[in-house]
């Protein structure tokens, strides 16, 4: 693996003050993955307001085709499926992150 470059660690150690630059880094990369989330659940959200139902019974339910697999609903289904799949992505990689460190070595 290739090495980062001391300022940018300088500026990671900068920006999350930790007793290693691991551990810095890795605290970067969990905001950012929280402000990913964040996103995505602000779209499940909206879309199970919009439709009244979760993403699994809005597929279940063939929505999608009931309504004439119209531009909106199908957009809506893509935009859907990608924040309740990058959500799970997320959390996982959140979780790994914060495993002690053998997330390093997968």
């Amino acid at each position: 693996m290739g090495e980062i470059a001391a300022y940018t660690l300088e500026v990671a150690r900068q920006l999350a003050p930790a007793i290693s630059a691991d551990v810095s880094v890795r605290q970067i990369l969990a905001s950012e993955i929280r402000r990913r989330m964040n996103r995505y659940e602000l779209m499940d959200r909206r879309f199970r307001h919009k439709y009244e139902m979760s993403f699994e019974e809005f597929r279940e339910r063939r929505v999608v085709e009931k309504q004439g697999y119209g531009f909106e609903v199908e957009s809506d289904y893509c935009d859907w499926e990608m924040a309740v799949t990058g959500l799970a992505a997320l959390r996982e990689q959140l979780a790994r992150l914060g495993d002690g460190g053998s997330a390093r070595n997968r």
